[in-house]
């Protein structure tokens, strides 16, 4: 079906400029947004970031993630400076 004599399915006096990759409808610029390098409707993306928890999930893994190397890595640095502390000064055979 082709582009040239299509109607906005939100606006009806508009003319199409995009068809949604997901619902197959057409639509006004206003009315699309590029997601994941296509053009989809608002509707549509709204629906996939519903039934789409992967997305929330990651977010949530990543960020607990990021904050276990973090304490992690507190933890080496930490210990790692307290066992450094605890060398005797006459280790290095510097004199007093």
């Amino acid at each position: 079906m082709s582009l040239l004599h299509q109607r906005c399915f939100n606006h009806e006096t508009r003319e199409a400029a995009a068809r949604c990759t997901s619902c197959s409808r057409f639509f006004c610029l206003e009315c699309v947004t590029e997601h994941g390098r296509r053009m989809m409707c608002a509707s549509c993306v709204a629906h996939l970031k519903l039934a789409n928890p992967v997305a929330r999930s990651n977010a949530v893994w990543w960020a607990a993630g990021s904050g276990a190397g973090l304490l992690g890595a507190w933890l080496v640095f930490y210990y790692l400076g307290m066992a450094l502390a605890r060398i005797p000064s006459d280790f290095h055979g510097v004199p007093q």
